[in-house]
């Protein structure tokens, strides 16, 4: 019974963290129909920016609302500054799909180094604000701390904030017809490329909210995103790369799926479960299980 508990409440847990790397992915898709690998490397960089403002200032929640403003700023200039000048100079052809998820891959190698480059390649750790020892259930320890349990409260209400957004205001209505009919959405007076860059900065701030809750339950490298990237991409194709509540349900099928996997068979079966589920959705529904009957219009 405690093992299912906690298989349980870890798989919230997670999935709650991959649900919002997996939001961030399907934030820039919806706009711009790239997938950004860089994310990654985004969020490992102003993950760093918060290790440094919480080591120095000796608090993790200042750490914290640090990272995220920078992940924003951050994903603002990248779309700026790197993504709309891509766009810009690739017009038509094969190359048109291709150029931006290749350019967003050398991205990733090139804030990665830089992160190397800054902080070096050792590994460091973020101390959580509160207790990451287990609860006590029945007598004994099960797998879910304190921290785990604020990981699921801050990202519900990261979860609502965005709901509120997207749904209660004119910037989300901007946004959502930005990402539905950009050419309708022009007509209407909309800044399309203002309201991208907007989408790449929340998306770039969801980053970084991620990376510092993830990283006290890990260790903070240039590489520590890696996985979370991989997990949030899978999340996000699971439950449709055009649908912010696929994602996170998204996020949540692979949390349980991965963390059962691993609690009653073995944790070796993690990736292998996670990529069975990705081919198993891919092969049943390709648009994915949450995603909208229908797609942008161009």
């Amino acid at each position: 019974m405690n093992q299912f508990i906690t298989a349980v409440l870890t798989s919230l847990s997670s999935g709650a963290i991959y649900a919002l790397m997996s939001i961030s992915l399907v934030l820039v898709w919806r706009s711009t129909r790239v997938v950004n690998f860089a994310q990654a490397g985004q969020a490992v960089f102003t993950t760093f920016i918060g290790y440094e403002v919480t080591i120095r200032t000796g608090s993790y929640w200042v750490g914290l609302f640090v990272a995220v403003i920078c992940g924003g700023l951050v994903g603002a200039i990248i779309d700026r500054f790197f993504m709309r000048p891509i766009f810009k100079r690739v017009k038509s052809g094969p190359i048109v799909m291709i150029a931006p998820v290749v350019a967003t891959l050398g991205l990733l190698g090139l804030i990665q180094s830089v992160i190397g480059f800054i902080w070096g390649f050792n590994y460091v750790s973020i101390e959580a604000p509160v207790s990451t020892q287990g609860y006590k259930l029945f007598g004994t320890v099960v797998a879910f701390s304190p921290f785990n349990l604020m990981v699921l409260i801050v990202v519900t209400i990261a979860m609502l904030l965005l709901t509120l957004l997207f749904q209660k205001t004119n910037i989300g209505l901007a946004l959502r017809a930005s990402a539905f009919s950009p050419e309708i959405a022009r007509l209407s007076g909309i800044k399309v490329d203002a309201v991208r860059t907007l989408g790449w900065a929340i998306a770039g701030a969801a980053g970084g909210l991620a990376g510092m809750l993830y990283v006290p339950g890990s260790y903070l490298h240039p590489n520590a995103m890696d996985v979370l990237l991989i997990f949030g991409f899978i999340a996000a194709v699971i439950g449709g790369l055009d649908s912010l509540f696929g994602a996170v349900a998204g996020a949540m099928v692979l949390g349980f799926a991965i963390n059962f996997a691993a609690s009653y068979v073995s944790y070796k079966l993690v990736f292998t479960t996670a990529f069975a589920l990705l081919i198993i959705v891919l092969l049943v529904k390709p648009n994915g299980l949450f995603s909208s009957s229908k797609g942008r219009k161009d």
